[in-house]
């Protein structure tokens, strides 16, 4: 009887995960790619470039976004949404990409991140559209949120909802404890389970105190974890600054071909660059995937205008995948261990050139980076799922105690077990949730488009850009965060 009860377990699980790969392989492996990339491109030429004519003044609005008493500033808005695209898809997903699409992969990371800017700006500009206020005064927005009150389709904001909790607050944060607790196991041989205890009380910490005490923390830890790490590639590169012209050189041609054009199959090569290029660079950035619009929505006291957050999480995502991933993909070019015949794979590869430059001391700054990466990446993914969660209840803080203690189960169950599963079924949440919020931001792009011009035409007049929703009919019968309509509208009437 437990044979047979095993064997149609063992039956159902194998089916399960071949209709979860399909649907993977479908989603990740050719539609959302393509999407994501066209969505980008449109963007971008909608926008007129915004990303490069005005990257000056996005620094200068992130500046302006200093911490406030009053909320939670732009600044700390950014490092939430840092925190949870910074991970070890930066040290191990440029490593594999490497390995798999050759240095030409991180041209076309590169190329995917300046039209990923353009998609992260329109999306984060409509979170902060369509925000609202929840119980406790907190604003809150997201796709879930443009999507019901934008669309007037509820149902799809709660399936995107459903999506994203399952994908960021339970799955993730599961898998981000347990590389935690397997790098510290193979690197110090602590006990997984001490180690997952540990990880739930710090994470709880947190957690508990809501979104605002989630991006006091992010604006404390992601800096000191971007530097560090930022500052031992500028080491690496600088001991190797004569090979560097020849490194770039290589990753430009590699990207189209002519590094393998003597050898043939060049076709082959530029397509195998392109896709991994592409693919690991999306999953970095996460631009279009609505994740990052849900913190980004939260912004308070300022903006004064929604196109203000736009400029920020644009910032995101070229420091994401312009910087950081770059940052990993010199330390491994730079060191040459691509060209050894032992040559590691994945985060090995990284560690590995870590090694062959500095010495063993490095595996130590490994490790203190994992924990940094991961934990700064589960609290704030718990940020977005917070966020969903108030959604589906009406804004409501109902459910919320255990929905946090529901994250810090998976935590811990993630820090002692293996989860490739689990992993594949977050991959097709996820997978969803950016087709859902694809969909929405082509249907809202021209109301998101005419914000980002109205802010644009303030900035040439000289004027502080300032939000009047007056001029956009298709607002007129909401009632969210950016109404009810100025004194000057009223005295109209």
């Amino acid at each position: 009887m437990n044979a047979t009860i095993n064997n149609w377990i063992a039956s159902l699980n194998e089916t399960l995960m071949s209709i979860i790969g399909d649907i993977n392989g479908l989603l990740w492996g050719h539609l959302l790619v393509y999407l994501l990339v066209a969505v980008g491109i449109y963007f971008t030429f909608r926008l007129g470039f915004i990303q490069i004519r005005q990257f000056r003044h996005a620094i200068g609005v992130l500046k302006k976004g200093k911490d406030s008493d009053a909320g939670i500033s732009s600044y700390q808005v950014f490092c939430t949404s840092m925190a949870a695209r910074v991970g070890t898809g930066n040290m191990a997903g440029v490593a594999v990409a490497l390995t798999i699409g050759g240095p030409g992969a991180i041209f076309w990371m590169w190329a995917m991140a300046l039209f990923g800017m353009a998609t992260a700006f329109v999306e984060s500009t409509l979170a902060q559209v369509y925000k609202v206020k929840d119980v406790d005064g907190q604003y809150r927005g997201g796709p879930a949120y443009y999507m019901e009150q934008g669309l007037g389709q509820r149902w799809m904001g709660s399936l995107f909802s459903v999506c994203l909790i399952i994908a960021f607050g339970l799955v993730f944060n599961a898998v981000q404890a347990n590389t935690i607790t397997d790098a510290l196991y193979h690197s110090f041989e602590i006990d997984r389970s001490w180690m997952g205890i540990a990880i739930v009380l710090c994470s709880a910490l947190f957690i508990m105190g809501g979104l605002k005490s989630v991006a006091q923390a992010s604006s404390r830890i992601v800096p000191v974890m971007a530097v560090g790490y930022l500052a031992i590639a500028l080491l690496i590169v600088a001991m190797n600054i004569s090979e560097l012209p020849a490194v770039v050189m290589l990753i430009v041609k590699s990207a189209f071909g002519w590094q393998e054009a003597a050898a043939g199959g060049v076709a082959y090569t530029i397509a195998q660059a392109m896709q991994s290029g592409i693919a690991r660079g999306l999953f970095s950035n996460e631009a279009g995937m609505g994740s990052a619009a849900n913190v980004a929505a939260s912004a308070t006291p300022n903006p004064n205008h929604p196109a203000s957050q736009g400029f920020v999480q644009m910032l995101g995502v070229f420091a994401d995948t312009i910087i950081i991933c770059t940052a990993s993909a010199a330390m491994i070019m730079l060191s040459g261990v691509m060209d050894q015949p032992d040559a590691a794979t994945g985060i090995g590869l990284l560690q590995q050139a870590l090694t062959n430059e500095l010495g063993g001391w490095t595996t130590y700054f490994m490790a203190a980076a994992i924990v940094l990466f991961c934990f700064s990446s589960i609290i704030a993914n718990y940020s977005y799922a917070e966020t969903n969660i108030m959604f589906l209840n009406g804004n409501s803080k109902k459910g919320l105690l255990v929905f946090r203690l529901i994250v810090l189960a998976m935590v811990m169950f993630g820090s002692v077990a293996s989860l490739p599963v689990v992993w594949n079924m977050a991959d097709a949440s996820m997978g969803m949730m950016a087709l859902i919020n694809i969909i929405a931001l082509v249907l809202l792009s021209n109301l998101a488009i005419k914000v980002i011009k109205d802010y644009e035409a303030q900035v040439k007049k000289g004027q502080v850009p300032t939000f009047d929703r007056t001029k956009f009919p298709e607002l007129n019968k909401l009632d969210g965060a950016w109404h009810p309509q100025p004194e000057t509208a009223d005295e109209s009437k």
